[in-house]
């Protein structure tokens, strides 16, 4: 039924697993219509390999308040804490 809602979400259940966790409406239909076309690159890169403009992103993303006046370090810290808390 909530598939007919939002036909544009190819797995719901990820859609819904994702949003469980924290993540925008945006970031889990990307990643779960991703995940249901197979088309996700497993050669994701760590937090520490990432830019910071990168990591400000995710944190916005993931709603991690403060993140304005972060450094890289503190936005990894963060981001690290957020999936261990989930």
């Amino acid at each position: 039924m909530a598939a007919d809602l939002r036909p544009s979400i190819k797995d719901e259940d990820a859609y819904e697993a994702m949003r469980d966790d924290g993540y925008s409406k945006e970031a889990a239909a990307r990643i779960a219509n991703a995940q249901a076309s197979d088309d996700i690159n497993h050669a994701s890169k760590s937090y520490e390999d990432r830019s910071k403009a990168d990591l400000y992103d995710l944190a916005q993303e993931r709603g991690i308040d403060g993140r304005s006046d972060m450094t890289k370090d503190d936005l990894i810290a963060a981001l690290h804490a957020q999936r261990s808390a989930s």
